[in-house]
């Protein structure tokens, strides 16, 4: 059992979006909740959940971003779900558990390929500095589709990062990508 855990935080850029780092890695992958009942796959958020002003959830390798309800403010939030985010880890609670599949997709054209080579390995580590994550959806008629989630949910500049990073760099690499769009 880990013991004086510390889980530290810091603002994101979506006011209503707290990143809070635990400083060692908790899960493998990134995952979005916000729904209280998909939370089968963590016993953490599924936890979060229980407090009526959580909007959303995201566990992230090494982070956990929790999105408030406009009605509540940080300053009454932050240092106890730091504290309770802590005390998971040192209980040694699991956080995620495993998928029931994790298989890729064999189907995927080289297009597609390489967009999520360019997602996994670009856009998702510095997206994920901010407390969000970026998920491939679908490519289709030239488009592409994302979900972005995390702190990036909602966020005033995730348009900004949509169009002037993400959709900026991904034409630069794919030509014949028309836009990218969230969803």
């Amino acid at each position: 059992m880990a013991k004086n855990m510390t889980v530290t935080y810091e603002a994101t850029p979506n006011p209503s979006s707290m990143k809070f780092i635990t400083g060692k890695i908790i899960a493998d992958e990134s995952i979005y909740f916000e729904d209280p009942q998909k939370t089968t796959r963590s016993p953490l958020a599924k936890k979060l959940f229980g407090f009526a002003w959580v909007q959303a959830v995201m566990v992230g390798p090494n982070f956990v971003t929790v999105t408030k309800q406009n009605w509540v403010e940080w300053p009454q939030l932050a240092d106890p779900l730091s504290d309770l985010i802590a005390e998971h880890l040192e209980r040694d609670e699991a956080v995620l558990l495993p998928a029931e599949s994790l298989a890729p997709t064999s189907n995927d054209t080289p297009v597609v390929s390489l967009i999520k080579q360019i997602l996994d390995e670009e856009i998702r580590p510095a997206v994920a500095m901010d407390g969000g994550d970026i998920v491939f959806d679908r490519y289709e008629d030239n488009r592409l589709y994302l979900h972005m989630v995390g702190a990036c949910s909602g966020c005033p500049s995730s348009t900004i990062t949509l169009k002037e990073g993400i959709e900026t760099r991904l034409k630069q690499a794919i030509p014949e990508i028309i836009e990218v769009i969230s969803i």
